[in-house]
């Protein structure tokens, strides 16, 4: 393995401590200099292969020779415009592509921004815009972005709330049904109908439903440790939605274009969000997060109430259209099923094998499994998780956590990756598991 940090890592590290916060932190002591495909090469010239992809962003992998020349041919003749100003006529390309891909059978209209946080901010302006009304509901074991509303909708206090309050007002939560921890004596096939039920409580306990905006909902938990809810979920929340004229909002930033084996996550349910948050993959690498909903709703706020300066960069804009045709021509949600179920099998199987794995979920290429101190207890085993993931990081392998209690090791590998690729990499994974456990 040699030297690890590499001494141009351990140089930057240093650098690092001197200019940059310590609150911006990283995974992994290394520092990244190229990525080609399903694999990343350290400055210091050691290559690893990628579970991570940028926390779900490089779907299609690093350097995808579609994107690259998209990029470079659309940096040739315009980098920057202003779409307040002048919009690019690839704003308009790629407004049009996302009404056309996105689930739901009516008019749409697609507004471009940044990021996933810059995202759910518009997407509970638009809906308060539309509705009138002020309150938003949103889940516990949530994460939404590191923004004011977006902390404050997020249900997880570490490390993401800490002392960056007050926090916006009119904001309430509610649990997430997440089967693995679901209350002592409840039954699992009761789980989704009572999460529905305790939105129905808060109406008449704390906030009343004429006063409910939107609510706000992963279709599969991303940061809360890849938590897939039971079947009757979201069409309960789609019902609940519809009967008090609630616009449901669907946060896809991590589990859209192809993560979960469908194009969008929620589409497994098939249930059709009033609004469609989506960020992460779609730009390719380069910043890019968009709102795409219900035309009457979208075009509820005045002239000049969204947008941005940077919001819809060409460049961002055609890296993005490259990325939805190579999704779809490469068939990668389908690619990400067959990948999914060959990685599923190998934890599986860690599960009878290793005590410290206390459960195994996802959909998709959207999978991880849970690291319990205690099978009975469900303690979680958060010491053990740094260990594995620390393992990993040094034999090459780029790997994340998640989860509540920071317990949950997740499986972010591109939808490109070989076979060969994947297995070595889990290979890497149950080499860690062993010295962990040993």
């Amino acid at each position: 393995m040699g030297d690890w940090p590499g001494a141009r890592s351990i140089e930057l590290q240093q650098q690092r401590e001197k200019y940059v916060p310590r609150g911006m932190s990283s995974t992994m002591p290394v520092f990244a200099a190229s990525g080609q495909g399903a694999t990343l090469t350290d400055v210091d010239g050691k290559v690893y292969i990628d579970f991570a992809t940028g926390i779900s962003v490089m779907n299609v992998g690093h350097s995808h020779p579609r994107v690259i020349a998209a990029i470079r041919q659309q940096a040739d003749q315009l980098v920057h415009s202003g779409a307040p100003v002048m919009m690019p006529e690839a704003y308009i390309r790629l407004a049009r592509r996302l009404c056309e891909i996105t689930p739901g059978r009516f008019p749409k209209k697609a507004l471009l921004i940044n990021s996933g946080a810059e995202a759910i901010e518009n997407a509970v302006k638009i809906a308060r815009q539309a509705t009138g009304r002020p309150a938003v509901i949103s889940f516990h074991n949530s994460f939404h972005g590191r923004t004011l509303m977006s902390m404050t909708l997020t249900g997880k206090v570490n490390p993401y709330r800490q002392n960056f309050g007050p926090w916006a007002p009119e904001v309430y939560q509610v649990p997430y049904p997440y089967e693995y921890r679901r209350p002592a004596g409840m039954a699992a096939e009761s789980l989704g109908g009572s999460c529905v039920e305790a939105i129905r409580q808060l109406f008449k306990t704390t906030v009343p439903a004429d006063r409910v905006a939107g609510i706000l909902v992963e279709p599969v938990q991303g940061e809360g440790g890849f938590v897939v809810p039971p079947p009757d979920f979201l069409p309960g929340l789609r019902k609940l939605c519809t009967d008090h004229q609630i616009p449901l909002i669907a946060d896809e930033v991590q589990t859209g274009f192809g993560r979960t084996g469908k194009m969008f996550a929620i589409e497994h349910s098939g249930v059709e969000p009033d609004l469609i948050v989506l960020a992460k993959t779609l730009g390719g690498g380069l910043p890019l997060g968009a709102v795409v909903g219900r035309s009457e709703l979208m075009d509820t706020t005045n002239p000049g109430g969204l947008g941005g300066t940077f919001g819809g960069n060409p460049v961002a804009c055609a890296a993005a259209l490259a990325v939805i045709d190579v999704v779809l021509d490469e068939q990668l949600p389908a690619r990400g099923i067959r990948l999914g179920e060959r990685a599923m099998a190998r934890m599986r199987s860690w599960f009878e094998r290793f005590s410290i794995v206390g459960d195994v979920r996802g959909v998709g290429a959207m999978i991880a499994m849970e690291l319990v101190a205690d099978r009975t207890t469900r303690e979680p085993a958060g010491a053990k998780t740094n260990e594995i993931l620390r393992y990993c990081h040094a034999n090459g392998l780029v790997l994340l956590k998640a989860g509540l209690y920071d317990n949950v090791i997740r499986l972010l590998f591109p939808l490109v990756i070989s076979e060969q690729d994947l297995d070595r990499g889990l290979d890497i994974l149950e080499e860690a598991l062993v010295a962990a456990t040993a």
